[in-house]
């Protein structure tokens, strides 16, 4: 194994190319490098659907983008995108590079690219195919610093490298301008800050969405119990959720889904009392602004996946799975699998009802 020099690193690449989720929990890497190397310039590679957020947020100081679609598109397009993307990247000179992706993919822009340093997981996540080599020359463990959390993954290069752990949870805060955006909206909609739940039913694939029709009915509960307001988020192609939710809730709902920028969701997340919605890139947003978090879970385990950093309650239907979705279902793959679609509506709601009167004291004492 390479041994790694006392002297600090000044050009650093995060390969980090899956979903904001991912981005909101390598937030943590980034913050313990921006520490441990004070003026080093920090690049993350990723979609260029997270440039903004990342640099806005001080993530990193400047971002290199890829599209996923091109990625995905013929080999002569694939080979286009990538060689624009390494030529993009080898520009900078980096003398540091962390491989967080852990692909294929990601392993040949890390060779390509040559730094010096090159971290990279042993074992890998998925074992190296015949003929594919492993650039890394420093060995990640797979969770570092004897964490569970899948942010430990995040934060096991460090450990390679010798750095202290001094940040362990995300901690994402709007800026003022997304935050006066944000007030402005929610004014518009009659929704107080601090008065309203936050609802999610979106996810990446169909069976880690809890069924609308459920959502509805523990909306209704809730808000006859609390009498708090409803804001349904989430991206474009998450309205045919919200509209199922819409057309089923006697309580009023306030659809903002495929309507906000990643920053001007960060501040509306910011403002509300309690976050409602699936395990999901938004769960991890919510928590990482100090947003109390209730998260409906299916296969992954939540001491894997859950939100951290605040208060919080995982639910997850009792297992192993009673499957009731086969020929949809991948029993294996936590994220192809429709477990979440046993768990009921009265422990959501309960859920809700004992955050709710947790952090009641704090949420007055913050007034």
């Amino acid at each position: 194994m390479l041994q790694i020099s006392p002297a600090p690193f000044r050009s650093i690449l995060v390969i980090q190319t899956k979903f904001i989720g991912d981005i909101v929990l390598a937030s943590t890497l980034a913050r313990n490098l921006q520490l441990e190397f004070p003026g080093a310039r920090i690049v993350f590679l990723c979609e260029a659907r997270f440039k903004s957020f990342v640099i806005a947020h001080g993530i990193a100081s400047e971002v290199v983008t890829f599209s996923r679609s091109r990625m995905r598109d013929t080999p002569l397009e694939r080979a286009k995108e990538l060689y624009a993307m390494v030529r993009a990247l080898r520009g900078f000179r980096f003398d540091l590079t962390i491989d967080l992706t852990d692909s294929k993919t990601s392993r040949l822009v890390s060779g390509l690219v040559n730094a010096k340093t090159r971290v990279g997981y042993n074992p890998p996540e998925r074992p190296l195919k015949l003929l594919e080599r492993q650039p890394a020359n420093v060995f990640a463990k797979p969770q570092g610093f004897g964490g569970q959390h899948f942010v430990y993954r995040y934060l096991s290069p460090l450990e390679a490298l010798g750095i202290d752990l001094r940040v362990t949870v995300p901690n994402l805060q709007p800026l003022p301008s997304e935050t006066l955006k944000a007030l402005a909206l929610l004014g518009k909609h009659r929704l107080n800050p601090n008065g309203f739940i936050a609802v999610h039913a979106g996810a990446s694939f169909k069976g880690r969405q809890w069924q609308p029709e459920r959502f509805a009915e523990a909306i209704d509960e809730i808000v006859a119990d609390s009498g708090l307001g409803i804001a349904l988020v989430g991206g474009p192609d998450e309205r045919e959720a919200a509209a199922r939710i819409i057309a089923r809730t006697a309580a009023p709902v306030v659809d903002l889904v495929g309507s906000l920028s990643l920053e001007t969701l960060l501040a509306v997340l910011k403002q509300a009392r309690l976050f409602l919605g699936n395990e999901s890139g938004p769960m991890h947003m919510a928590a990482a602004t100090g947003t109390p978090v209730v998260g409906l879970f299916g296969l992954t385990h939540p001491s894997r996946w859950g939100p951290v950093g605040v208060p919080s309650i995982a639910l997850r239907p009792s297992m192993p799975c009673d499957c009731v979705a086969r020929g949809l279902c991948r029993p294996k793959d936590p994220s192809k699998a429709c477990c979440v679609w046993r768990l009921e509506v009265k422990p959501v709601v309960e859920a809700a009802r004992e955050l709710l009167a947790r952090t009641e004291m704090k949420r007055e004492r913050a007034v």
